[in-house]
């Protein structure tokens, strides 16, 4: 009887790469550049807005208007949705005429899945500033949403090559989402069948963390 294992296999397996054959990694670091920058500056940014006005003094005047919470926290959102959008273009730019970064999506789908990210990362911040005291705590705690979703929303490592503990709280974070987005529609040229099973995870996070906002704005200074 002979050993099948001194045999040639029968089947030779090659593995080609679909997107990004060449692996060059611009292609793959520069689209991700686009989530992480905004989810820095957006986060950080809100975090401090309602923690300002409490240190100073301005808080009086807010709460002496008949404003509800709701309408303050989109009054605060919408400017920085613009700020957002001019942080996406010039990246873009960027990413094309500086890193020759390729472009195979629709720019108008990646501009529009944009706006669910940018929404939520602003939700995140007016929650953060809410929850805090005063601006340093406030920093703080953007900084404490900033590096897990630096790190297990698939940026840095492969998302499906960490264990799933990790996975499992890269799988709470917007920015996981959108990275698959942004790589997708930019790499891939996928269109918005292809990522709304990303889409619908952000408006989800967006719609919990602007509960929890509402729920511990305070009407009062004390």
């Amino acid at each position: 009887m002979s050993d099948t294992r001194d045999q040639p296999p029968s089947v030779d397996y090659v593995v080609h790469a679909k997107y990004n054959p060449e692996s060059i990694t611009q292609y793959h670091i520069v689209p991700g550049l686009l989530g992480v920058v905004l989810t820095m500056t957006l986060v950080m940014v809100t975090s401090m807005a309602i923690t300002r006005e409490r240190e100073r003094g301005t808080m009086e005047s807010l709460l002496a208007t008949p404003v509800r919470p709701l309408e303050v926290m989109i009054g605060k959102i919408v400017p920085y949705v613009l700020i957002g959008y001019i942080q996406v273009v010039l990246i873009l730019i960027f990413a094309v005429y500086l890193f020759h970064v390729p472009i195979q999506g629709s720019l108008w789908l990646l501009l529009l899945a944009a706006l669910p990210f940018i929404a939520a990362n602003l939700s995140v911040g007016l929650t953060f500033s809410s929850l805090a005291e005063n601006q340093l705590q406030a920093m703080q705690m953007a900084f404490f949403f900033f590096l897990p979703s630096l790190l297990l929303s698939g940026f840095m490592f492969p998302f499906y090559g960490m264990p799933e503990w990790a996975q499992r709280i890269g799988s709470l974070l917007p920015l996981t989402y959108f990275l698959r987005i942004v790589r997708g529609i930019i790499l891939k040229g996928n269109t918005f069948a292809f990522i709304w099973p990303s889409i619908w995870p952000m408006l989800v996070f967006m719609a919990a963390v602007i509960l929890i906002a509402l729920k511990r704005y305070r009407k009062t200074l004390d």
